[in-house]
């Protein structure tokens, strides 16, 4: 066994990232859930949380953002019973900063605590990366909470540099925002 952030997990096991298709929104909506919640509990509002989710992490959210071809999402499940721990979505930029044609939109970028550590973090972010790149994208955007170190940690280990700041509201409750661009030329880098 070895420990990822404190807790077990089989040796080898490495939760598997693989594009989402129609019918995979009940496990988007699960992953939503779930993640959201171990993100910002004790964090944020626990009402607020519970609206949020109530709202932006349901099945229907997710159907119709996987049968939308502007948008496109990830799942990392855990093998060999393909339970959700993590998901990315990607949509056009909808972010108060200057954006261009060539621009996309980390929506969501969310996997379990547990699972920190086990590359399956930025095996989402390089899905993303790969999908920009094949589709012509000069750049990956993202809004992150600016009380969330440890999301702040990871997207500057992954080349992300603030470019400036947002009002979030999550169920009714407003949160401050930086917003974060990575350009897709050179490289993956670190």
């Amino acid at each position: 066994m070895t420990s990822l952030e404190g807790r077990s997990v089989e040796d080898g096991a490495r939760p598997q990232v693989r594009r989402c298709a129609a019918g995979d929104e009940t496990a988007l909506a699960l992953a939503g859930k779930a993640t959201f919640l171990e993100s910002y509990a004790g964090m944020i509002d626990g009402q607020a949380v519970i609206r949020h989710c109530e709202e932006r992490q349901t099945a229907p959210y997710y159907a119709a953002a996987l049968a939308d071809p502007a948008q496109a999402l990830w799942i990392a499940e855990m093998a060999p019973n393909a339970a959700p721990v993590g998901y990315l979505h990607l949509t056009g930029p909808d972010l108060p900063v200057e954006t261009g044609p060539g621009d996309l939109e980390i929506k969501r970028i969310y996997l379990l605590s547990r699972f920190h550590g086990s590359g399956a973090g930025r095996a989402l972010f390089e899905a993303a990366y790969r999908f920009g790149v094949e589709q012509g994208a000069a750049r990956l955007l993202l809004g992150v909470y600016k009380g969330n170190e440890k999301a702040l940690g990871f997207y500057a280990r992954m080349g992300f540099e603030t470019v400036g700041e947002r009002s979030f509201d999550v169920g009714g409750a407003v949160y401050e925002d930086w917003v974060l661009a990575r350009g897709l030329q050179g490289g993956l880098g670190s």
